[in-house]
């Protein structure tokens, strides 16, 4: 099983998931456990479709740190 990075962005009414090593998976929600939920099913739909299409599914590659920024 692989492990996707995933970046959750406020977008005002709601959240907005992406993924940054499968271009064009995005999902979004009301809250935090809807957005994660639903970016679950599209990570499975997205790679689902790729293999079904015979395209290479890549594997993860993108790392997320979380930098404090000195001001």
């Amino acid at each position: 099983m692989s492990k996707y990075a995933v970046i959750i962005e406020d977008a005002g009414s709601n959240l907005c998931a992406y993924v940054p090593d499968l271009p064009g998976c995005v999902s979004a929600g009301h809250s935090l456990e809807e957005v994660t939920a639903n970016i679950q099913e599209a990570i499975a739909m997205h790679i689902e479709s790729l293999i079904e299409y015979g395209e290479e599914v890549p594997q993860p590659s993108s790392r997320v740190l979380l930098i404090e920024a000195n001001s």
